[in-house]
């Protein structure tokens, strides 16, 4: 994939991230609990499209794609395509009724992409050549959230505790996680990705993304992006709260944005 001539980090964010990296770890936690904070750095920044209301990032064969839903702003559209990280722009994919459903997360699994809504208890099944929607299917929860795949199987938020595993064929659901720091259940769980047996979702109404262990719902790491928060608040006022995790294996990086945010920061962490 063409990627964009690395640049220097503006002078606002570094001096934010070598603020953060400069904290001791005892910083970062509370005398409750004793979950890490894992280590961060900047690598690059791209453009993003300040009228998408982020709902799903993931990259898929070297390429990244974007999902959004349609909300009051009518500027908002219930879509997903491919984002060109040199304008931000998405070339759209599939759009949806803005006056049906409202889109949330997708993923691509075994030739087909999956997408869910909102409140509708829809989900969507595409070829992944043509984009022609092959089935609907009803979303095994109240609402939809996040969506994410380990390579065989689906796996599911709905903005609760729970994560819900669903087998990509019959889209039944397989199994139930629920997710919990030192036993206390984690709500809010939003946008997923799932890299070498760990889940990583966005909280939230936070700062902050966790890591998850995929076999039993244990939090074994928290990130920490306020300071990128704060930087595309302070680039576009209208920027909202951060929802977006893809990760690129050929770079081992993450791409992170947000509602309406003006930028995709590129950042690696400690895995």
């Amino acid at each position: 994939m063409r990627y964009l001539i690395k640049r220097p980090a503006p002078i606002f964010l570094l001096l934010l991230l070598c603020t953060c990296n400069k904290q001791k770890p005892s910083e970062h936690v509370n005398e409750k609990e004793s979950i890490p904070y894992l280590n961060i750095s900047y690598i690059d920044e791209y453009p993003h499209d300040t009228d998408a209301f982020t709902e799903g990032l993931l990259f898929h064969k070297g390429k990244l794609f974007e999902s959004t839903g349609a909300t009051s702003l009518p500027q908002t559209r219930s879509l997903f395509g491919e984002v060109n990280l040199e304008t931000g722009k998405i070339e759209v994919k599939v759009e949806l009724d803005r006056e049906k459903y409202f889109g949330e997360g997708i993923t691509f699994l075994n030739g087909r992409v999956f997408q869910l809504t909102y409140k509708s208890r829809t989900g969507f099944v595409y070829d992944e050549q043509t984009y022609q929607k092959i089935r609907e299917f009803t979303i095994p929860s109240k609402e939809g959230w996040g969506l994410t795949t380990n390579g065989s199987i689906l796996i599911m938020s709905d903005g609760t505790d729970k994560l819900t595993f669903l087998d990509p064929i019959s889209l039944s659901v397989s199994k139930e996680i629920y997710v919990k720091e030192n036993d206390y259940a984690v709500h809010n769980l939003n946008e997923l990705e799932y890299v070498d047996g760990y889940i990583y979702a966005n909280v939230w109404m936070t700062n902050e993304i966790i890591k998850i262990d995929s076999k039993d719902g244990k939090v074994v790491g928290r990130i920490d992006l306020t300071s990128y928060v704060k930087d595309a608040k302070n680039s576009f006022h209208d920027s909202l709260e951060m929802n977006g995790i893809a990760y690129n294996p050929e770079r081992e990086s993450f791409f992170i944005t947000g509602k309406l945010w003006p930028k995709i920061y590129e950042i690696k962490t400690e895995m």
